[in-house]
């Protein structure tokens, strides 16, 4: 969504950083290519004029006069300015003391509450709660039908006593779930209200009317981040009607220019609690400011991406991948298998290359990043018999290529698969604690070889995998980037640790192009 936004950024930076130090001329016209991104990216007038004038008091005080490097300094102020216009700390959810814990869901129709309303269901049912979803939008047609469906998804029960679609009372299907809640021992309460397509008197009437008879803990506005301006009037006028707590920013995976989501906090006073990023359920995740920030300046996203490969990666997956590397076991197609099927869990893969330190440079060449590569490997892989799984070498010509017929590949395919994977292997032996192996440590090994060639026996640093392919979690057949790139050298950094981030081709994973005739 912030795409364009960070692309005028990330070219203004640019042109700072090509300088020794900063004039008062530079500044203003550094602050005034900023106003233009982001009055461009359709953020609020007030919010702009309030993050100039302070970009400019601290751009103009000692902090960047006397910095070592004026430019950094002032990318810095910038950063810190976003995450405050974004709310700075996060807040997470209250609760209620005495359950069950009631939230209500606001804003108008088509915001994407009824799928909000799922996806946070779901979210809370993975942190050991016991939520419930309530159908009380009764007006919109099939929206009871709707949210059953969601629910049922979300693996949650759903409080509907009436068939809505103009039919029943909103009020006391939201007063009477929360004792329904009580007798079904649910310790949350997500109430979906009904929506227009504008602000008018009766919804905001009827959305007091819920509030009023259920008391909610958390009154959160939805608010589809792809409207613009108009989201923020509707985030005031909820804010003034009804009272809000707290904001979702839903379909922030869209193309717009997203300057909603960068004005409501400022213009509510109220925080952004969660953000929703795609149509799955699990495109959903706790909002913080800092982490969005950076992503939209281009520093990218490691904590989040570290988090993802947490939740992908279940426990015995690593249990077991890390006594394979203590005890010296070998490494196998189909411990490859499970590593690919838990980083398809993580989303596409240019959403997780994205998340990398400097990635934002190469926006063009993610975009054009085609997930079917992996389901190419995985067709191959499920294509063996256990026995060629775990021992490779046994594939000869004719293996092979019934493999190949079987995947729909070219033998080929299952070359390159099969030499990428032996690289994977060698590169396993090296590999300790990565994707979030704990404790793994190799054993230290004296070598005459190694005294030869001066290198520190037992040392843990791996070395670069032979054709640059991702380490780890990241086995044999995944990308690789452009000769050359070296991601810590972008201004972000590298991974935790002291990781360095590998090289990465793109090529194997580009979408195709058409030619001229297929154009035609």
């Amino acid at each position: 969504m912030f795409d364009t936004l960070s692309g005028r950024l990330s070219g203004i930076f640019d042109k700072l950083r090509s300088k020794g130090r900063l004039t008062e001329a530079d500044i203003d016209a550094t602050a005034r290519e900023i106003r233009l991104a982001l009055l461009e990216a359709d953020v609020a007038l007030p919010v702009v004029k309030s993050f100039i004038f302070n970009l400019k008091e601290r751009a103009r005080g000692a902090e960047v006069s006397q910095a070592l490097n004026p430019a950094q300094q002032v990318i810095k102020i910038v950063h810190e300015e976003l995450v405050t216009i974004l709310g700075g700390e996060g807040r997470r959810l209250q609760f209620a003391k005495t359950p069950p814990t009631v939230i209500m869901l606001a804003g108008l129709q088509g915001a994407g509450k009824t799928t909000l309303a799922g996806k946070l269901a779901r979210w809370l049912k993975g942190q050991g709660h016991q939520p419930m979803l309530v159908a009380a939008d009764l007006q919109r047609p099939n929206a009871v039908n709707q949210l059953q469906v969601v629910g049922g998804r979300a693996g949650v029960d759903v409080y509907a006593p009436e068939p809505g679609s103009g039919v029943g009372d909103p009020v006391k299907v939201a007063k009477d779930s929360i004792e329904h809640a009580k007798r079904t021992a649910k310790d949350i309460v997500i109430v979906d209200t009904a929506g227009r397509t504008g602000i008018d008197a009766e919804m905001m009437q009827q959305a007091r009317d819920i509030r009023d008879a259920v008391d909610p803990d958390e009154v959160i506005f939805v608010i589809d981040a792809m409207v613009g301006q108009d989201a923020v009037q509707t985030a005031e006028a909820f804010r003034d009607g009804v009272g809000i707590t707290g904001v979702v920013l839903s379909k922030l995976d869209g193309d717009a220019r997203g300057g909603a989501a960068l004005s409501v906090r400022h213009v509510t006073g109220e925080p952004i609690l969660f953000a929703s990023t795609g149509e799955k359920l699990e495109d959903f995740d706790l909002f913080h400011p800092d982490r969005m920030a950076s992503r939209i300046l281009g520093m990218g996203d490691v904590l989040t991406l570290i988090e993802q490969a947490e939740q992908a990666f279940d426990e015995d997956q690593k249990e077991k991948m890390t006594s394979k590397l203590l005890g010296g076991e070998q490494f196998t197609l189909e411990d490859f298998l499970d590593q690919l099927i838990a980083v398809r869990r993580m989303g596409p893969i240019a959403n997780i290359l994205g998340m990398m330190p400097g990635m934002g440079q190469m926006k063009a060449q993610l975009d054009d990043l085609d997930d079917s590569h992996f389901d190419k490997v995985t067709a191959i892989i499920r294509s063996m018999t256990p026995g060629e799984r775990t021992n490779p070498k046994i594939l000869n010509g004719s293996r092979r290529s019934r493999i190949a017929n079987g995947s729909g590949v070219t033998v080929m395919d299952v070359n390159q698969l099969l030499n990428r994977f032996a690289d994977a292997q060698k590169m396993m032996k090296q590999m300790t604690g990565m994707m979030g192996l704990p404790g793994a440590r190799r054993k230290a090994t004296k070598s005459p070889k190694n005294k030869r060639k001066g290198t520190k026996s037992g040392s843990t640093r791996p070395r670069a995998m032979p054709g640059g392919a991702m380490p780890g979690g990241f086995p044999g057949g995944m990308p690789q980037l452009p000769p050359g790139l070296d991601p810590n050298a972008l201004g972000g950094g590298g991974g935790p640790g002291g990781f360095k981030l590998p090289n990465i081709d793109f090529n194997k994973l580009m979408k195709p192009q058409k030619d001229d005739d297929d154009k035609k």
